[in-house]
């Protein structure tokens, strides 16, 4: 609410109450004696607002123990850019990585890829250069069989990513990741909770056979089945760097979830 709202439903409430006096008192009068004065119970002290629960606290990360960042979120490109510099060959980060703004972008696109669109401003990497290859099948407009290839460097270099190396870092810095995710809209939010969901949404992609229909209605190629262009934006991303690629992404994406969170528990 806005202030001046807050202000008007509190008006509303005083005055519904002095109209309620005022109604009683015209009802029963002007008593000529005082009613004696009646012992009122003190009012129960408002009930302590209840912490949102956390589903997967990083404190039970599987990560090597280590000092926390001391870098503000405002000052941590510096730092962020160093550590995840340590997980390439030559502590060098590959030039489709984002410098600037990098745990705000990292937060804002996790947060974004379940929904229908990611902005790729906020994206913390650099868009695939060049255009989706296309082919014909039929009578259908397909993605071309070489599209996952343009991928498989990235997806090789993600794959040979350490996995407990790059949760430390993680973990070293979550105060950071917290607080950009506070700051994004979610003050009572955990984001360690958003991101297990995220990567199980991720996982959960369906697996789709090739050869992929498209529709161009406009500038930008659709998914022709209306299911797969209704799926979020991550879900469709996947899909469209190949099924190969994609089952290595789920498996880097399980080793993540058992790190930060444990074991899938099933029910």
């Amino acid at each position: 609410m806005t202030k001046s709202t807050i202000a008007w439903v509190v008006g509303a409430i005083v005055l519904t109450a002095a109209l309620i006096f005022a109604a009683r008192w015209y009802m029963t009068g002007t008593p000529t004696v005082a009613p004696p004065p009646v012992t009122q119970a003190p009012e129960p002290a408002p009930a302590a607002p209840v912490a949102p629960k956390i589903e997967h606290p990083i404190e039970r990360a599987d990560a090597e123990p280590g000092p926390a960042s001391q870098a503000t979120l405002e000052g941590s490109d510096s730092a962020m850019r160093d550590a995840l510099a340590s997980l390439f060959k030559g502590n060098k980060l590959p030039e489709f990585v984002q410098p600037m703004n990098l745990i705000r972008n990292i937060v804002a696109t996790i947060d974004n890829l379940p929904r229908s669109k990611a902005a790729p401003r906020l994206w913390p990497v650099q868009p695939m250069s060049g255009t989706m290859p296309t082919t014909n099948a039929g009578d259908d407009l397909v993605i071309a069989a070489d599209n996952s290839a343009r991928y498989a460097p990235v997806v090789a270099l993600i794959e040979a990513v350490d996995t407990k190396q790059l949760v430390a870092i993680y973990v070293r810095f979550y105060s950071l990741f917290q607080q950009a995710y506070s700051e994004l809209g979610y003050p009572d939010g955990y984001f360690n909770d958003r991101l297990v969901a995220v990567i199980d949404h991720l996982i959960a992609t369906p697996d789709v056979k090739a050869p992929i229909a498209l529709v161009q209605p406009k500038v930008l190629y659709q998914y022709a089945d209306p299911e797969l262009e209704a799926l979020s934006a991550g879900q469709k991303a996947m899909i469209r760097i190949g099924p190969d690629n994609v089952a290595v992404l789920k498996a880097k994406l399980r080793e993540i979830r058992f790190r930060v969170a444990g074991p899938v528990v099933t029910r």
